[in-house]
């Protein structure tokens, strides 16, 4: 019975952690946690985000089919991860 509680206890808690995690989907595409267009963004900084804010800022600039570049982090609350989308080298227009 203990084992059963306690696996539903971390049931529980992964799947509450998972939208703390600023605006991802299942799918990986980034939510509303980023504000931005086709030039750059800016994040919402959580500690929660420390390890995935450069895949969060490439999967957006990736709708545009450009590249991510992070150019400002503050690690405090309420304030932003900012990050520029530029062109692929290879890319003409």
């Amino acid at each position: 019975m203990r084992s059963i509680a306690i696996l539903f206890a971390s049931v529980v808690v992964l799947a509450a952690g998972r939208p703390a995690v600023a605006g991802f989907s299942l799918t990986g595409a980034p939510g509303p946690g980023i504000t931005g267009n086709d030039t750059g963004g800016i994040i919402p900084y959580s500690p929660a985000i420390a390890h995935v804010y450069r895949q969060m800022a490439a999967d957006h600039c990736a709708r545009w089919g450009r590249l991510s570049h992070i150019t400002s982090v503050h690690r405090r609350y309420g304030d932003y991860i900012g990050f520029v989308c530029i062109d692929k080298p290879w890319v003409y227009h």
